[in-house]
């Protein structure tokens, strides 16, 4: 069973051991001394900010990052994104890893993103859609969105998080199901 809460400062040796693994640092390139992991969330975890870093836990053992804002709490993201496509009001966004990786491969990613949508449309009522950009090269993450029924709706260029990447993105989107 997955269930989900938000991260606490005592998580943050986790993240900063997730952070670290090849298969997690390969796509977000992410500084994970101490200070760097209290820098990056501890205003998320102190709801400084308005985005929400998620931990998922499957049988009661973590598993995994998610982390949802939205697009318009950070206009430059709006902005670098405009080119390719309009950003609705009330679109989310979700960025999300998968801790472990023997967790990788096994479809447990595909449960995990399926959830954290069902809990984002429960948790944010007022949310229309779900808008993710996906760098090009990432298969196995556009991929799993796919699965879990988001569409490939633009391509462009975008910032990527590790700068060994160029800046081809996918775009996918997904739209709140109706009743």
């Amino acid at each position: 069973m997955l269930t989900w809460r938000l991260v606490t400062p005592e998580d943050f040796p986790l993240l900063a051991r997730w952070l670290a693994a090849p298969h997690v640092a390969r796509w977000w390139n992410h500084e994970t001394s101490v200070e760097a992991v209290q820098r990056d969330f501890g205003p998320s975890a102190r709801r400084e900010e308005p985005n929400e870093d998620c931990l998922a836990f499957l049988d009661g053992a973590p598993l995994g990052l998610v982390q949802r804002s939205f697009w318009h709490d950070y206009p430059e993201y709006v902005e670098e994104l405009a080119p390719t496509m309009a950003v609705p009001a009330r679109a989310m966004t979700i960025d999300y890893l998968i801790g472990d990786l023997a967790d990788v491969g096994r479809g447990i990613g595909t449960r995990m993103i399926r959830s954290a949508l069902e809990h984002l449309w429960v948790s944010h009522q007022d949310a229309e859609c779900v808008i993710v950009p996906v760098h090009a090269d990432n298969i196995a993450s556009w991929r799993t969105l796919e699965k879990v029924g988001l569409t490939r709706v633009a391509q462009g260029e975008l910032e990527p998080d590790n700068p060994i990447d160029d800046r081809r993105h996918y775009v996918y989107r997904i739209d709140r199901p109706r009743p």
